[in-house]
C-alpha cells in the first residue's frame, strides 16, 4: 500500500525535472532540488500510509490529500532555493453526511502540515458552535479566543460550521464569532489552519451569506456516502480491530442488515456501523451468557452469529428506529 501512496505523489511531482542530488550546483550554475528525497525526508508517507489504512474507499478525498501534500513539498523546496511566493491559503472546507471520516482525514492533514513545517505544533481542535458563541452580550469573543488560543499552531476543525450564523435570530452572537475567525484566518494562517465541515448544502448556504469565509477557503473536499461493500468492509475492519469477527452466515445476514439501514432515517454511515456492532456485540454477550455450552472457546467468544444481527429493529418490517 505504501508503494501505491507514494507512486501518487511522485506522479503528481512527475512534472518537475530533477537530478539525483538533494540540492547541488549544476553545470550551469543553477541550484536543483531532488523532491523525490525531499518526500522520503519529510516522512509524511507515514502519514499518508495511515490515512489509506484507517480510511476504506475515499478515493476522490485521498486523491485531493495526496495533491495537496505535493503541493505543500513543492513550495517547501521552492522555499529553500529562495522562490518564495507567500504563505499558500491552507483553510479547508469539507462536506459530506455524518460517518465520512472528516475528523479523521483533518487528523491526518494536521500531521502533513507539521511534517512540513507548516504548523508549529500539528494538533488538532475539534469543537462546534457551543465551543465559540455564547449565550449573552461580551461572552462570545472571549469563548472565540480561548478555542483559538488553544488552537494555534495546529488545525481547528468545527464541525457543522453552518451553525454560526442564524440570521434569524437577531439576538445571535455567532456573527461576532465569525468576524473573529476571520481576521484570524487572514492574519495568522502561517500559524493555524481553520477547517469548515457539515453537509454540502447548508455549507453551500453559508458560504453564500458569509462571502468573507467563502474567499479565505481555499480547498473544497467533497466526501461521497460508502457504498454496501465498503461499509461492510469497515464493518469487518473495525471488529478485527477489537478481536472479533463475523461468522460466513453472520456476514451475510450483516450485509442485508447494511442494505436495509441505508434506507432508514439518520443513517451516518461508518458511524451507524459502529452503533450496529456494539450493539451485536452485546446481543453475543447474552446469547453466550444464556446458552447451554458450560466452556467457551476463543473462537465462540469472538464470533458474531446471525442471531446477534437478525435481532435488530431494521428487520422488523415499519420499524425506524435502529435499535
Amino acid at each position: 500500500m505504501k508503494a501505491k501512496v507514494d507512486s501518487i505523489i511522485l506522479a503528481y511531482l512527475a512534472g518537475v525535472k530533477m537530478p539525483k542530488q538533494t540540492k547541488k550546483e549544476t553545470t550551469a550554475g543553477q541550484v536543483s532540488v531532488n523532491l523525490d528525497a525531499e518526500f522520503r525526508k519529510s516522512n509524511i508517507h507515514e502519514v499518508l500510509d495511515k490515512l489509506d489504512r484507517e480510511l476504506i474507499g475515499l478515493k476522490p478525498v485521498k486523491t485531493r490529500i495526496n495533491e495537496t501534500a505535493a503541493l505543500l513539498l513543492v513550495d517547501r523546496v521552492r522555499k529553500q532555493l529562495e522562490l518564495s511566493a507567500g504563505a499558500p491559503s491552507l483553510h479547508m472546507c469539507f462536506t459530506g453526511n455524518p460517518g465520512t471520516g472528516k475528523t479523521t482525514v483533518a487528523l491526518r492533514i494536521s500531521e502533513i502540515l507539521h511534517r512540513l513545517g507548516y504548523v508549529r505544533e500539528g494538533h488538532l481542535v475539534s469543537v462546534t458552535r457551543d465551543d465559540l458563541v455564547g449565550q449573552y452580550i461580551g461572552h462570545t469573543a472571549p469563548k472565540t479566543k480561548e478555542v483559538i488560543k488553544k488552537a494555534m499552531g495546529g488545525v481547528l476543525f468545527i464541525d457543522e460550521a453552518y451553525y454560526l450564523y442564524k440570521p434569524e435570530n437577531e439576538r445571535d452572537y455567532g456573527a461576532e464569532s465569525i468576524e473573529i475567525l476571520l481576521q484570524i484566518m487572514e492574519n495568522n494562517r502561517e500559524d493555524l489552519v481553520v477547517i469548515l465541515a457539515g453537509y454540502k448544502d447548508r455549507m453551500n448556504k453559508f458560504f453564500n451569506s458569509n462571502p468573507g469565509m467563502r474567499s479565505r477557503i481555499a480547498h473544497h473536499i467533497d466526501f461521497p456516502d460508502y457504498g454496501v461493500d465498503e461499509l461492510l468492509a469497515i464493518a469487518n475492519l473495525m471488529l478485527a480491530e477489537q478481536n472479533y469477527k463475523f461468522s460466513a452466515d453472520g456476514e451475510k445476514v450483516f450485509r442485508e442488515y447494511i442494505q436495509l439501514r441505508m434506507k432508514l432515517e439518520h443513517f451516518a454511515n461508518a458511524r451507524s456501523m459502529r452503533n450496529a456492532l456494539d450493539r451485536a456485540r452485546l446481543r453475543q454477550a447474552n446469547r453466550l451468557f444464556a446458552g447451554n455450552k458450560k466452556s467457551l472457546t476463543k473462537i465462540d467468544l469472538m464470533t458474531l452469529e446471525p442471531d446477534d444481527i437478525l435481532a435488530s429493529r431494521v428487520f422488523q418490517e415499519g420499524k425506524l428506529d435502529d435499535n
